[in-house]
């Protein structure tokens, strides 16, 4: 065969080969979360409470990302960051029901029945239940840590939240939300621990946990230090992978630089599961 008609064909065949292999997409919007009873009785779960899976279709036991979106507990909708799409994952978008319509626990009970779905569910999507991350941004950050220090909201699933393959908030509130402590007449400077705070739940035993805040000099009130008080809580009662990292020059708006350091986490978690 002539040299240069091989060379062609090996091309050809490298080329169709890439193409075979390149990971396809497919999303679900609006899936309900709660069983239908529940959403027939309440009109705010039934408008509310429902999630987007973006999962790839031709990768089998993929890892997961539950990804709570922020806005202090009183706005914002679900979301597909666009930064953790293409990358071989499963990415869920959850809405929850928000403040003042709803009262603290209702959301971070929303966010526990969101990731108790995806542990019964995604596996019929070709998913890995043993791959489940849980992430957010700031007040999505704080449902993260309370659903996973907290194991009671998990546990009316019979989940057992150290089953999560890993707890990943970007600039999440540590202390008593600042939305809650306004329910309560405080303002949002002074600094309040009680059961709706995650630094109220550190355990030793709980899913590796990586905290991701913005640079302290800029971000939001004391978030940096907060993460930094939790981080070190942690390690004071045995916690054996609580890790912290400030993202220098940027405040609360951090989720740009922190995405990267999201998906290298995981794929960090999954080496170690090999």
């Amino acid at each position: 065969m002539n040299k240069k008609i091989f060379i062609f064909f090996i091309l050809v065949s490298y080329t169709v080969l890439s193409v075979a292999q390149e990971t396809s997409y497919k999303t679900v919007l609006d899936i309900p979360y709660y069983d239908e009873i529940t959403r027939q009785q309440n009109n705010s779960i039934n408008e509310r409470c429902n999630l987007d899976i973006y999962y790839p279709t031709n990768v089998k036991r993929f890892a997961t990302i539950v990804w709570f979106h922020g806005g202090g507990l009183t706005a914002g909708n679900k979301e597909i960051p666009e930064a953790l799409k293409n990358k071989d994952l499963c990415v869920i978008g959850v809405n929850y029901r928000l403040s003042p319509q709803a009262k603290a626990p209702d959301y971070i009970e929303d966010a526990a029945a969101a990731v108790a779905w995806v542990f019964k569910n995604i596996e019929e999507f070709g998913g890995d239940r043993s791959k489940v991350f849980v992430s957010g941004h700031s007040a999505g950050g704080y449902l993260t840590m309370m659903i996973g220090l907290n194991k009671e909201y998990l546990a009316k699933y019979k989940i057992d939240a150290d089953s999560i393959a890993g707890l990943i908030p970007l600039s999440g509130q540590t202390i008593t939300h600042f939305n809650i402590r306004e329910g309560y007449g405080m303002k949002d400077t002074q600094p309040f621990v009680d059961e709706f705070a995650p630094l109220y739940h550190v355990r030793n035993s709980a899913p590796p946990l990586l905290l991701i805040t913005g640079d302290r000099e800029l971000e939001m009130l004391g978030r940096y230090e907060e993460n930094a008080y939790l981080a070190r809580m942690m390690k004071i009662v045995g916690h054996k992978d609580t890790r912290l990292i400030e993202i220098q020059g940027y405040g609360h708006d951090m989720t740009f630089p922190a995405f990267p350091l999201l998906i290298r986490e995981v794929d960090h978690v999954l080496q170690l599961k090999k």
